[in-house]
C-alpha cells in the first residue's frame, strides 16, 4: 500500500481515484505525512510548484486530453508521467505499481 498525495484533486476525480486504487491511501495536503506518489490536475495547480515542492517524490500529472499547454508544462516541470485524464483508467494501476514498487491492483 503507498500513500498518495492528491494535488488539485476535485471530488469527483478523487472518487475516481480511490475506486481505481482501492489498496492505496490517498491523502490531501494537509496530511503531515511523506507521500510515496504525488498525482496532480494539472489543470488545477502550477506544475513547477508541485515539482519544486516534491523534488524527491514521484509525479503524475493529468489533464484533459486538449489541454497541450497543461501536458507541456508537466513535461517541462519533470513530472515522472503525464496522462489525459481518459488514459487514467488504464494506466494508473499500472503506473502507480511501477513508480512505488508495489503491487499493480
Amino acid at each position: 500500500m503507498a500513500t498518495i498525495l492528491l494535488c488539485g484533486v476535485d471530488l469527483f476525480i478523487r472518487g475516481k481515484l480511490e475506486a481505481l486504487l482501492p489498496a492505496h491511501r490517498l491523502i490531501t495536503v494537509d496530511h503531515t505525512e511523506d507521500p510515496e506518489l504525488v498525482l496532480a490536475d494539472v489543470s488545477r495547480v502550477d506544475p513547477k510548484e508541485v515539482a519544486d515542492s516534491y523534488p524527491d517524490i514521484p509525479i503524475v500529472g493529468f489533464t484533459n486530453h486538449t489541454d497541450t499547454s497543461g501536458l507541456r508544462a508537466a513535461h517541462a516541470a519533470g513530472f515522472d508521467q503525464v496522462l489525459a485524464k481518459s488514459a487514467l483508467d488504464e494506466r494508473l494501476g499500472e503506473l502507480v505499481a511501477e513508480l512505488t514498487e508495489s503491487e499493480e491492483l
